[in-house]
């Protein structure tokens, strides 16, 4: 027993690689020859069961190891199969002492279980139902039959069959049997279903008489588009050569049944469809199917306000034109000189940084135009200075308190003090000689420069 286990296990493997299929009407007969084992109980039986003692621990269960099964199956159309099948043993009589032969003679209807569901390949299960002749030693009776199985084809027209079934015999013996089985199985029959001398196995149309020519099909061409049927993927409707007898209605190169756009010519690139200002997106699904744009945007080209060439998407100075290495942004603030000119006039009393009534009408005017340059978002560095009067470090606190108050005036008037930083130079950056009054009135400054 164990080695026919191992066997089964082989053959299955080998068979798992095969990609044969079932009976069919090009080899309607099945044979079928292997070994069978049987398990008898009755209702005084106890120790009755599926299997039984199948695994060698008793002897309910008789198998003869050789040829003891023998089946013959004809394949009647959609999956249905009439098998008659005759089995021989030896089984202990359950009503008597003693060892008797067992024959049965069965008449099963088969049903091919891949054929319910549409598949396909080497595994093929069915179920079973049937009738048959059973003799137990001097004494027989029709015993009802149904089961479940299936054939592992290893090639084109060989395979291993495994079922296992259930009996109930009545009168004149009253006894239930389990019997199981495994076998090789041999599918053959027409070699030339439709009689045009080529085999089933190379010709393209088994079922239908044809020609060599067209790989065993009927020279026909339903649809006179010159395509023969066999090889015609729309047989019923005029197609091309080209896409094996299927039509392009708009003779755009494209088939129909890819053509998103069947009865407008268009191009590949779009499955079919025109796009008229050839950015990739089809006029269908273009937004501005006039005007060069990308995919990302539906076909429309992204808004540039300036013109810059830098998109409003990614433009930080967006009604300015700017170059794109500053973000869309000018590199030069455009006021520079108005501001430089304005601030000369911006001087302080010797170690003050009180804004001077002077100065203030100048400021205003430093306001203005920062303002005006608002939506530009410009920053701008507040720079003090001293003349050399007094200590160095006393003079850099000056200069830093003069920057100071000069941001704070600005931002008295309305500048966003995150645009301005105030800081002090000292006496570092003198503009003019500190050894003449008016010199040194000239470096006691503020200056007042974007910060780039």
């Amino acid at each position: 027993m164990k080695h026919l286990k191992i066997a089964i296990l082989a053959l299955l493997l080998i068979a798992s690689y095969s990609n044969a299929n079932a009976q069919d009407e090009t080899n309607p007969w099945m044979l079928t020859i292997g070994a069978n084992a049987i398990d008898v109980s009755t209702p005084s039986d106890a120790n009755g069961g599926y299997f039984g003692s199948f695994n060698e621990s008793g002897n309910d269960v008789n198998m003869i190891p050789w040829i003891s099964r023998l089946a013959i199956a004809r394949n009647i159309g959609k999956g249905f199969v009439l098998e008659l099948a005759g089995s021989l043993n030896k089984i202990d009589e359950p009503w008597s002492a003693g060892e008797s032969t067992y024959v049965g003679l069965d008449l099963n209807a088969k049903y091919d279980l891949n054929n319910a569901f549409g598949q396909t390949g080497w595994f093929d299960p069915f179920v079973y139902a049937g009738l048959g002749e059973n003799w137990v030693g001097s004494k027989n009776g029709i015993g009802f039959n149904a089961g479940l199985g299936f054939n592992a084809w290893i090639s084109d027209n060989v395979g291993i069959n495994i079922t296992t079934g259930w009996k109930k015999v009545n009168t004149p013996v009253d006894f239930e049997m389990f019997q199981h089985s495994v076998g090789l199985t041999w599918k053959f029959g027409n070699k030339d279903v439709d009689g045009d001398g080529i085999s089933n196995k190379e010709d393209k149309c088994p079922t239908v008489a044809g020609s060599a020519e067209f790989g065993g099909c009927a020279d026909t061409d339903t649809d006179k588009d010159g395509v023969m049927d066999c090889c015609d993927e729309c047989p019923e409707v005029a197609g091309l050569a080209e896409f094996n007898g299927c039509p392009d209605t708009d003779g755009d190169g494209v088939q129909d049944s890819e053509d998103n756009c069947p009865k407008v010519a268009g191009l590949k690139v779009t499955h079919g469809c025109p796009d008229k200002d050839g950015d990739g997106t089809a006029d269908k699904d273009d937004a501005c199917p006039d005007v060069f744009g990308p995919k990302t945007n539906a076909g429309c080209p992204f808004k540039d306000t300036d013109e810059d060439g830098v998109i409003d998407l990614i433009d930080r100075c967006v009604e300015v034109p700017g170059p794109a290495k500053n973000e869309g942004c000018p590199e030069v603030f455009a006021d520079q000189l108005s501001l430089d000119a304005a601030l000369r006039g911006v001087n302080f009393d010797t170690g003050k940084w009180n804004i001077r009534p002077d100065a203030a009408s100048i400021l205003d005017r430093v306001a203005t135009i920062l303002s005006e340059n608002q939506n530009l978002q410009f920053k701008f560095s507040i720079d003090g200075h001293t003349d050399n009067t007094g200590s160095a470090v006393r003079n850099m606190t000056l200069s830093n308190n003069r920057a100071n108050s000069v941001k704070d005036y600005l931002i008295g008037k309305g500048i966003s003090a995150n645009r301005l930083r105030a800081q002090g130079f000292g006496e570092t950056a003198p503009i003019d000689d500190n050894k003449t009054s008016t010199g040194r009135a000239n470096n006691r400054r503020v200056e007042i420069n974007e910060v780039k």
